[in-house]
């Protein structure tokens, strides 16, 4: 029998249920990395941090609206959006004539 050397009958066996490149993080990681960086947004760099959990939030989420949403993609998502509108108003008040020392 050839089997034992090298011509099993299981030529593939990692091609059943790998369809996608492994090289980056899964969308577990990137949801949790979101809500972190939507949660830092809040204290500091928010016009940073926000649009990074945006986009943490939508990469978790598989790129789209279809189907099931985990959580943590959901709610880095949502901070981020909401981080990153404050950050702009904020930068938008702080731009305005007449808010400096005098």
């Amino acid at each position: 029998m050839m089997a034992g050397f090298g011509h099993g009958t299981r030529r593939y066996p990692r091609s059943r249920g790998r369809t996608w490149s492994r090289t980056g993080p899964d969308r577990a990681t990137l949801g949790i990395i979101g809500v972190i960086c939507a949660v830092a947004g809040f204290f500091v760099l928010g016009i940073v941090l926000g649009p990074v959990a945006v986009v943490c939030g939508w990469l978790a989420m598989g790129r789209g609206w279809a189907g099931s949403r985990p959580v943590p993609a959901l709610v880095a998502l949502v901070l981020g959006a909401i981080d990153t509108l404050l950050a702009i108003i904020w930068l938008a008040g702080a731009a305005t004539p007449g808010t400096g020392l005098f």
